[in-house]
């Protein structure tokens, strides 16, 4: 399982997740989704990376960004 999803149909593509991922594995996708936007998602090859904090969730305005917990963390 990733431990960090795109929603791309709610992404608007405005990157501040990329302004507060400490690990910087964020960035703007190639290819827009249905409604235009380049939206955002973890540069290929570099998932490992993600260290859950949850960052990119709580600064994304339109919540479509989902973080998925360590076993036994909150």
């Amino acid at each position: 399982m990733k431990p960090v999803k795109f929603l791309s149909e709610i992404c608007k593509g405005c990157l501040l997740c990329t302004t507060v991922c400490p690990t910087k594995i964020i960035s703007q996708s190639k290819t827009s989704n249905s409604k235009g936007y380049f939206t955002a998602e973890v540069i290929e090859g570099k998932m490992n990376e993600c260290k859950q904090c949850g960052f990119c969730t709580l600064i994304c305005p339109d919540a479509a960004i989902i973080v998925q917990k360590k076993k036994g963390e909150s």
